[in-house]
């Protein structure tokens, strides 16, 4: 027995001296336990342009972390409208619809499509937490099918924004919406391309340049989120193409770089600013391309240039070639539109060209309707199209050509005042209750000082003798 014990004890103080040799002669390892932080922003304005982050997805098989951060940020919304009459029982008529929206900011912007809460007379808002508010409508846009709304509210959960333009064809993307308070409903995809145009939208200013996903985005879904798998806001979920009327596997989002620009305008401004590059445009053909000696059928071809206005200013020519702004190339129609659309009246902005076969960048400085950069301001923007008309500066060709000087008349809308005055586009009004009028901004404030009856005076490019159009502005 002793000699079990012995040989026990031997092998215990063996196994003890080999250690403390191991570790005496073995170098030091350093051991680092890494925990995961989501990373977090200090004063992040999500409508700030310099603070874009490039966001590559790779393809995940489990979405809950990006979905987490987005469900709370996507609300319910139901808009009441008064049809203006009255039901059997002599109640005032009205009708709803229901939609979804996005927080935007901590203090209570939501986005949303302007086809949601279009010709509302109230909007109510649902969060994700059930508290329900009253919202303000701060502006729309219906060129872009966004609207911009108001509750009030402090704390939040805002998402943030992402980059559009680093998405890639493939991607896997996620569309979020909240729609009839069902609560939060997340359906996963792929981008199936950009920069798609599926002619939805009205009106010569419109902006069409989607992100198509195969996402499922049924009704009530519209003014949701599309987000990447990091968390981040990449567009709003707008359109759908159906014969049925539900999802078919084509879904249509309004990427989010142009989202940040219009509601911006639509929060500093009540109106978009939308810098125009004074051009009339056609999308390059194959035969086209051939006639013009182009490697490529790429680009954007202008067949007029608008007398006055930036472009012309610059020197861009008919027959030019557009294939490039800023940097970014422009292959198509709706490219095109997508990056104009994110500057303002004033902005300069370089316009690469190929005219003749060689490659040449112009700098344009983009006008606003009236032909002028100045911005325009809500108040403007109201009574003009309260009146149902669009106006613009005269060129100085344009004066020096009629020997006059007034606002030129662009489009009239149906069904409003000034159409039915009989006023064709093309009238260029010189005088409001035979006061001179040289500028848009003296149209305007004239239009507002008046009362009762309105007298527009004014001449025809082309047609001998003055014309006149009387109508009421009360």
């Amino acid at each position: 027995m002793k000699q079990y014990l012995a040989i026990l004890i031997s092998s215990l103080l063996s196994a003890a001296l080999a250690i403390a040799a191991y570790r005496y002669f073995e170098p030091h390892r350093e051991v680092v336990i890494r925990e995961t932080v989501s990373a977090r922003y200090t004063n992040f304005d999500p409508m700030d342009v310099s603070k874009q982050r490039s966001f590559l997805s790779s393809a995940p098989t489990d979405f809950s972390a990006a979905a987490d951060r987005v469900i709370p940020a996507v609300v319910n919304i139901k808009t009441v409208q008064s049809s203006g009459n009255f039901d059997l029982w002599g109640s005032p008529a009205v009708g709803s619809a229901s939609g979804s929206g996005v927080i935007i900011s901590e203090d209570g912007y939501i986005v949303t499509n302007n086809h949601v809460i279009e010709d509302s007379d109230e909007i109510e808002v649902t969060l994700n937490d059930k508290r329900e508010y009253e919202a303000e409508l701060i502006g729309t846009d219906p060129s872009t099918d966004l609207a911009l709304i108001k509750i009030k509210a402090q704390g939040l959960p805002a998402l943030e924004f992402g980059n559009s333009d680093s998405l890639r064809v493939g991607e896997w993307v996620l569309a979020i919406g909240n729609p009839f308070n069902l609560e939060s409903t997340v359906t996963s995809g792929i981008v199936s391309a950009k920069g798609r145009s599926i002619d939805i939208l009205e009106g010569q200013d419109r902006i069409e340049s989607f992100i198509q996903t195969d996402a499922a985005v049924n009704p009530g879904n519209s003014g949701g989120a599309l987000a990447n798998t990091n968390g981040e806001l990449i567009g709003i979920n707008t359109a759908i193409i159906t014969r049925s009327g539900r999802y078919e596997g084509y879904s249509f989002a309004v990427p989010i770089n142009l989202v940040r620009k219009v509601v911006r305008d639509l929060r500093d401004y009540g109106v978009v600013q939308r810098g125009i590059l004074g051009v009339f445009i056609d999308e390059m053909t194959n035969e086209l391309a051939k006639k013009l000696g182009l490697e490529n059928v790429e680009g954007v071809y202008i067949n007029r240039v608008t007398p006055g206005s930036g472009a012309d200013d610059a020197g861009l020519e008919k027959g030019d070639v557009i294939i490039g702004i800023n940097g970014v190339k422009t292959k198509t129609l709706p490219e095109m539109q997508e990056q104009l659309g994110r500057y303002r009246p004033g902005n300069a902005i370089q316009v690469e060209i190929i005219r003749d076969k060689a490659r040449t960048v112009k700098e344009v400085v983009l006008k606003n309707k009236s032909n002028s950069t100045a911005l325009v301001t809500s108040q403007n923007a109201d009574i003009l199209l309260e009146l149902g008309f669009e106006v613009r500066e005269l060129s100085r060709q344009e004066s020096r050509r009629l020997k006059a000087e007034g606002v030129k008349v662009i489009s009239i809308y149906r069904g409003s005042r000034i159409e039915r005055t009989n006023m064709d586009p093309g009238f260029v009004i010189t005088k409001v209750d035979n006061r001179a009028v040289n500028s848009v901004d003296e149209l305007v404030a004239l239009l507002e000082q008046s009362s009762g009856k309105v007298m527009l005076e004014g001449i025809y490019e082309g047609y001998a003798g003055e014309y006149y159009y009387a109508f009421p502005v009360d």
